[in-house]
């Protein structure tokens, strides 16, 4: 095998798929900016609000159960473009509604197809890196997903700053994900064979098909995985606390008054794309694989980032700026360290099915999650009770990840395969 071409195509692979993914949140994490003008046109609370969030959470929470097994059988070439142009076609169909039920049923939907890019990416990784590797390689995947909410972001506030309606927030940003899903089409690779490279197989592993049943049958039965899928739960309810109600708190009674304070946002997702990347390497370096470590202590920097927040009511612009970008860097940074966590307890060969069930345990919390935080809002009047919120949720990521302690065949760096 020539070695050099290789390695060219496997970090092509990784970086198409990370291309690909950093336009995907222009379908999910617009809402938030659009939901403060959205309440007040169709006359709903921010409760209301909260509850068309969990749909959108709850529709992709089902979809990570279903294709995150699909994804092990059918591939990423084949879901992620699919996913990615019915996504686009729900945003556009919200943009047009003037129905609150409308919103709803539209924005499930799109929770179901959206969920149809994480786990088959996350197996197309798999397949091209080696576990010695995969720490780097998920982080680079994960930092995609955050810098995917900058740009979210960015395009938000420019929209805004353009006086356009809530209604453009699902029309345009959405159209580079688009023209990001047709590349990845064109250029993916689900598998080195399928560029006529050996395909790696890990010690203890075996390529043959094994059927759906099976598949969910070995994740659902290894309980350390279980218990970090309910840590990632926690992490994922605290990281769509900030994704949402961030805008919100910030946009406030009237943004335009002091229209800087909109960019101080902006830190928060950038905070979580160099948090994933650093999270991702510091696995593989400093904590010599022990995921569940590494999360304990990102999680901890989290809870007490959010209290800080809480606590200080600044309306100082640098200081809201570098809280808002450690907020981000520690409550999503960790992520990086759950993926991983798939083949490194479950092997390679049931890592989509794995991702989709991790994943889909993220969402379900991340669900139950944006009701309760929109009830706390109408109850207090006050959107920076949501950072204490946050804080009670990164700690308990803290406690029930500290149950996941790794072995020394799982710590994957230290071993040889």
């Amino acid at each position: 095998m020539d070695m050099k071409n290789f390695r060219k195509d496997q970090w092509l692979m990784l970086l198409v798929t990370m291309f690909c993914y950093l336009f995907f949140y222009t379908g999910r994490h617009n809402f938030g900016w659009a939901a403060k003008d959205m309440a007040a046109e169709l006359h709903i609370s921010y409760t209301t609000i909260g509850w068309i969030s969990f749909s959108m959470l709850i529709g992709y929470a089902i979809g990570q159960l279903i294709n995150g097994n699909l994804a092990d059988h059918f591939g990423a070439r084949r879901m992620v473009p699919l996913g990615a142009f019915l996504s686009i076609g729900a945003n556009i169909g919200i943009s047009y509604a003037t129905d609150v039920s409308v919103v709803l049923v539209l924005w499930a939907l799109n929770g179901y197809f959206q969920s149809m890019a994480w786990a088959p990416g996350s197996r197309l990784i798999s397949n091209w890196w080696r576990p010695e590797e995969r720490g780097k390689a998920f982080g680079f995947y994960t930092m995609a997903a955050g810098s995917s909410s900058a740009v979210t972001y960015l395009l938000s506030i420019l929209l805004l700053h353009q006086d356009q309606s809530w209604r453009y927030l699902f029309r345009l940003p959405v159209l580079l994900l688009l023209v990001a899903a047709i590349i990845f089409a064109i250029v993916a690779r689900d598998k080195p064979s399928d560029k006529g490279y050996p395909d790696t197989v890990e010690h203890g592993e075996d390529d043959a098909e094994t059927s759906w049943k099976d598949r969910y049958k070995t994740v659902l039965s290894n309980r350390k995985f279980m218990i970090a899928s309910l840590a990632i739960g926690f992490q994922n309810m605290a990281r769509y606390g900030l994704i949402f109600w961030a805008p919100v708190h910030f946009l406030g009674e009237n943004w335009k008054i002091s229209p800087n304070s909109l960019w101080v946002t902006l830190l928060m997702p950038i905070g979580m794309a160099i948090g994933a990347l650093t999270f991702g390497n510091l696995s593989d370096s400093v904590f010599k694989g022990n995921r569940p470590r590494s999360i304990a202590v990102g999680m901890t920097a989290s809870a007490i980032v959010a209290l800080l927040i809480f606590f200080t009511h600044s309306h100082h612009i640098v200081l809201n700026s570098i809280l808002m970008f450690c907020a981000g860097f520690f409550a999503y940074g960790v992520q990086a360290n759950f993926w991983p966590m798939s083949p490194d307890l479950l092997g390679r060969k049931y890592t989509g099915t794995g991702i989709g069930i991790m994943n889909m345990s993220a969402y379900l919390f991340a669900a139950m999650g944006e009701p309760i935080l929109g009830k706390i809002l109408d109850l207090t009047k006050n959107t920076s009770y949501v950072f204490l919120a946050i804080a009670v949720i990164s700690l308990i990521c803290t406690i029930v990840i500290s149950f996941v302690g790794y072995t020394k065949k799982e710590i994957i760096p230290n071993i040889k395969r």
